[in-house]
């Protein structure tokens, strides 16, 4: 069988009892980054083989973890943080698995989307996801136009080196919005900033911030 199994986006607390369970028991574990997966191991005393499957590779490693599951072997799969395959390698394999009739199952814990999203004053109704803001402009357009035309709240995933220059290009295409912005999620230095968007260029142009964002913007009040 695939585990899928969500891992702490910052505090190792976080990590579920059964997440720990079903890590020591397979037969190897698959991982986006073997030196985060090798310092979670390490902290739960867990000792187990790690295989790097990230973007770049994941093409290559699914036939042969393909077999391998065929043969009846466990193995789980680990982002760096989070829930596997939101915004992370992961849906390919998951794809192949599902053609093939491969049993898949998903542990349920932290993800980084749901956490800022629960934690805004932004209507948690109705919302869309677009994954990294993209880094195109007539991308960019396009998924702000689609914003724009839905009018519902809507997530992007950003860096901390682009958030300002994301902010504007939101601003120039929306106009005045609320948005809330979560960084460094579960550790000591966690932060939600959450206003209007003029104030929240003025407060990231005043500072320079680490951790990657979870961008929430506000659909227009009616």
């Amino acid at each position: 069988m695939l585990y899928l199994v969500a891992t702490p986006i910052g505090n190792l607390e976080d990590i579920t009892l059964r997440a720990l369970r079903v890590l020591a028991e397979v037969d190897y574990i698959l991982c986006e980054d073997t030196r985060k997966a090798s310092f979670l191991l390490k902290h739960f005393g867990i000792s187990k083989a790690l295989v790097s499957f990230y973007e770049h590779n994941e093409g290559k490693k699914i036939p042969k973890i393909i077999e391998d599951l065929k043969q009846g072997k466990n193995i789980a799969l680990i982002s760096s943080a989070g829930t596997p395959g939101i915004s992370d390698p992961g849906f390919k394999l998951i794809r192949s698995c599902r053609e093939k009739d491969l049993e898949i199952t998903s542990l349920p814990g932290a993800s980084s989307l749901i956490n800022a999203l629960a934690q805004s004053s932004l209507p948690h109704d109705k919302f869309s996801f677009y994954g990294f803001f993209p880094r195109k402009k007539s991308a960019q357009k396009k998924a702000l136009e689609e914003i724009k035309a839905s009018n519902i709240t809507s997530i992007f995933f950003e860096s901390p080196y682009r958030i300002v220059k994301t902010l504007e290009t939101i601003k120039s295409v929306l106009g005045k919005r609320k948005v809330s912005l979560a960084r460094e999620m579960t550790k000591k230095f966690e932060e939600v900033f959450e206003d209007e968007i003029d104030k929240a260029i003025a407060h990231f142009k005043g500072k320079k911030p680490k951790g990657e964002f979870v961008l929430t913007i506000s659909k227009v009040k009616k």
